[in-house]
């Protein structure tokens, strides 16, 4: 395991090397070498960076991170008797409600 100050560093330096090799996997493949990680590990770790600097486009860790916790409350409304679409018959409007709340008719 990394600590989160080698990550950054190495990170740090592939970005601010990068334009000295053909490619960024040769700068890659250069400052992983000399930081002591595989190429493999360092170019997660960058291509996690540039997501969360806005870098390349896809989901940020911050995000990511909510995503998790929205799916979870998620899973989790069924569970405390809350339904997103209303359940009962009455054709009462789309609303939050619990199902305790619905009468049959």
């Amino acid at each position: 395991m990394y600590s989160p100050e080698i990550r950054e560093r190495a990170v740090r330096l592939v970005f601010e090397h990068e334009a000295e090799y053909d490619s960024q996997w040769a700068a890659i493949g250069s400052i992983a070498a000399k930081m002591g990680c595989t190429a493999e590990t360092l170019r997660k770790w960058v291509r996690q960076a540039e997501r969360d600097e806005d870098r390349r486009a896809r989901v940020t860790s911050t995000e990511r991170d909510r995503l998790k916790e929205l799916e979870r409350e998620n899973r989790e409304l069924p569970k405390s008797g809350i339904s997103t679409v209303n359940p009962c018959a009455d054709g009462g409007s789309a609303s939050v409600v619990t199902r305790a709340s619905c009468t049959l008719h």
